[in-house]
């Protein structure tokens, strides 16, 4: 159960920042042995693949840190993060046991079975669409200045529950009501705008005109 955490947590992250979970994944499995990742992963360590994952980590981090280029960014990212989720689930539970999968529903291992894969991609792009939706929001709010801010703190968040997955994958649990207030906040937010721009519109269309004052 704990490996499905880790890879929820992992997954979650890359929903956040696809290529801090990666490239923590890589780091942890080629220089540790707190996260023992299956043969068909394994490419995740190549310092190759590390190099890879640092060069495209620094300009993901410098793209998200300006409006309108993170809003692109964004739409971008809608294919990578959740193929990293995908990813960094897969190799954070592949060493779920059959036991483990068969509980799920599943009769294969976790190297040749397609859910930890399914199930990466689909809380990645969850994370990935809640993301896109609070950046324009925060920037629209703060006039730009505050998505930089945001955004290192989304950097943040993402290295903080990648490391937790690792580490403590109960801790995950927590991540679970943070999300649902996090939509709650921005579902309200966002209604709020609208309904302030709505008042705002009626205010135009029923004041007087100067020239019949």
């Amino acid at each position: 159960m704990l490996t499905v955490l880790t890879g929820t947590g992992l997954s979650a992250a890359a929903g956040i920042n696809a290529y801090i979970p990666l490239l923590l994944v890589g780091l942890v499995a080629r220089f540790t042995d707190l996260l023992p990742i299956g043969a068909g992963w394994q490419w995740l360590e190549h310092p190759v693949t590390l190099v890879a994952l640092t060069v495209l980590l620094c300009v993901e981090f410098l793209a998200d840190k300006f409006p309108v280029v993170d809003s692109v960014n964004d739409v971008v990212q809608t294919v990578v993060r959740p193929t990293s989720g995908g990813i960094t689930f897969g190799a954070g539970a592949s060493s779920v046991t059959l036991e483990e999968v068969a509980t799920l529903g599943e009769a294969a291992s976790g190297d040749g079975s397609l859910w930890p894969i399914v199930s990466g991609v689909v809380i990645a792009f969850a994370l990935h669409i809640v993301k896109s939706l609070a950046r324009p929001l925060i920037n629209a709010v703060t006039a730009g200045v505050g998505g930089a801010v945001t955004s290192i703190a989304e950097d943040v968040s993402s290295l903080v529950l990648a490391a937790l997955a690792i580490l403590i994958p109960i801790v995950v649990l927590l991540f679970v009501p943070a999300f649902v207030f996090l939509v709650v906040w921005l579902v309200r937010t966002r209604r709020r705008r609208k309904r302030a721009k709505a008042t705002q519109r009626e205010g135009a269309g029923t004041a007087p005109h100067p020239w019949t004052s």
